[in-house]
């Protein structure tokens, strides 16, 4: 697999015209890549130093909307700017952009130089560098799902979504036959992918008509995070390559499957031996495995958000869909919020199956560290195994029903507080609660197609 990029290797690439634009990008609140296109004789001369940006990149929504509310920096405050400085360690071609390379920034304080509290890839840094000061390597992988449909983007923004046609007429979970029709773009997302250093297990059909899945070799959690966001940048553009269009929202369809981000995480020794495995205990699980997800499930309901970022969200954890309802624990059951995998072996791991296709990996993958440090450090015993249907175990602790709710449970998470800063958390709370106020704003088609005539 190629690997990533040095200075060196990207001069000599465009010396002999291999690569002429680099794209310069970072990760926004809701993990989308923003940035710059450089031509690359600049970024080799300079822009590989640092180039700016505007600092409203951290304190906007989905529509680039200037939300006010935010202490970060507001009209008031006059809109400065953030330095981005590029993680050279990041740089890779872009294989399936013409003569493109591309590598991802850090965002400094444009006066005093230090990362951008409320950065998502900050916020994930510091949570790892605490994980490793207790001896632990933070090791992730996510499972990505999306709808692909017939129609491009730019038919779908011309003539409107009813006419939405998934690319598939039937459930195509596993199904070669079917996703053979999909090849050429999801043949050219794997080597596409192959092609930037990122390392890519398959894809597969999903469980619904025109649901797939693609699947990235677990690795350390920031280069998880940085190669999930690179994915989906990669899905859409190679979708609109090809004519097609992609969606990662939690649940495009009230009749249909929702999308997930399932996470996969474990903790190795900094000598790389896996730490969650005891092979003298029940399933493999060692103490430290136990305190670590008796963390996230004793925090489950406050860090929701992160995994849950939208109210579109809450509309997935429906029964009977394979999206949890509880935030509860098992072994190798899919009905539950956290789910034992690879037992017994030194792939053994929790896979957490509440965040959606939606989520921010680096708020995610910070959000589920840190409570499960936290039960490290207060040394937390594990919770009875939750077995069974679990969709129907009334006494299980719930994951919040909206966004609304899981918003209140962010402000009041003392843990959250503690780890990721006062800072952090009023920042992502104003988020949400601006998602929140802006859908109870908004008139829906729902709503005129049954009141319209009828109310």
């Amino acid at each position: 697999m190629p690997g990533p990029m040095t200075l060196d290797d990207l001069r000599k690439a465009f010396d002999v015209g291999e690569i002429d634009t680099v794209l310069v990008a970072a990760p926004d609140m809701q993990g989308r890549l923003m940035g710059k296109r450089f031509h690359a004789a600049h970024f080799l001369d300079s822009g590989h130093k640092e180039t700016h940006c505007c600092n409203y990149l951290l304190a906007t929504d989905m529509e680039m909307v200037t939300v006010q509310g935010y202490a970060s920096t507001s009209w008031a405050k006059g809109y400065g700017d953030y330095t981005m400085r590029p993680d050279l360690s990041t740089l890779r071609r872009v294989p399936w952009l013409p003569g493109t390379a591309l590598v991802l920034c850090d965002l400094l304080d444009h006066h005093t130089h230090e990362e951008v509290a409320v950065s998502p890839r900050a916020i994930l840094k510091r949570q790892v560098a605490r994980a490793e000061a207790l001896g632990y390597r933070p090791m992730a992988a996510t499972e990505l799902e999306f709808y692909i449909f017939e129609q491009s983007y730019d038919a779908l923004r011309d003539r409107g979504t009813e006419g939405l046609t998934p690319i598939s007429g039937y459930n195509e979970d596993y199904n070669l036959f079917q996703t053979s029709k999909e090849e050429p773009l999801m043949r050219a997302l794997r080597n596409g992918l192959y092609g930037a250093g990122i390392p890519v297990e398959n894809s597969k059909g999903e469980a619904e008509a025109g649901q797939a899945e693609i699947n990235i070799r677990y690795d350390e959690m920031l280069a998880t995070a940085d190669g999930h966001v690179i994915t989906k940048q990669a899905t859409k553009e190679i979708a609109h390559s090809v004519g097609k269009s992609v969606t990662f929202m939690a649940k495009y369809d009230h009749r249909r499957a929702g999308s997930s981000s399932h996470v996969h995480q474990s903790l190795w020794t900094l000598d790389g031996a896996p730490a969650f495995l005891d092979e003298g205990a029940d399933h493999g699980m060692s103490a430290l495995m136990r305190a670590y997800m008796a963390g996230q499930l004793a925090h489950a309901r406050e860090i929701t958000a992160f995994l849950a970022p939208y109210v579109n969200s809450y509309k997935r954890f429906t029964v009977g869909m394979f999206a949890p309802t509880r935030a509860v624990w098992s072994v190798d059951n899919r009905t539950a919020g956290f789910r034992v995998c690879g037992d017994g072996t030194k792939a053994i791991r929790v896979e957490c199956r509440i965040g959606g296709a939606d989520l921010n990996p680096y708020l995610a993958c910070a959000a589920l560290l840190a409570a499960g440090l936290a039960g490290i450090e207060q040394e937390m015993e594990l919770e009875p195994e939750m077995r069974g249907d679990n969709y129907h175990s009334a006494e299980a602790r719930a994951i919040p029903r909206s966004l609304r709710e899981a918003a209140d449970l962010l402000e009041g998470s003392a843990m959250l507080r503690a780890a990721l800063g006062d800072e952090v958390v009023e920042h992502y709370t104003r988020a949400a609660r601006w998602e929140v106020e802006e859908h109870d704003r908004v008139v829906t088609d729902w709503e005129r197609k049954r009141l319209l005539e009828r109310g």
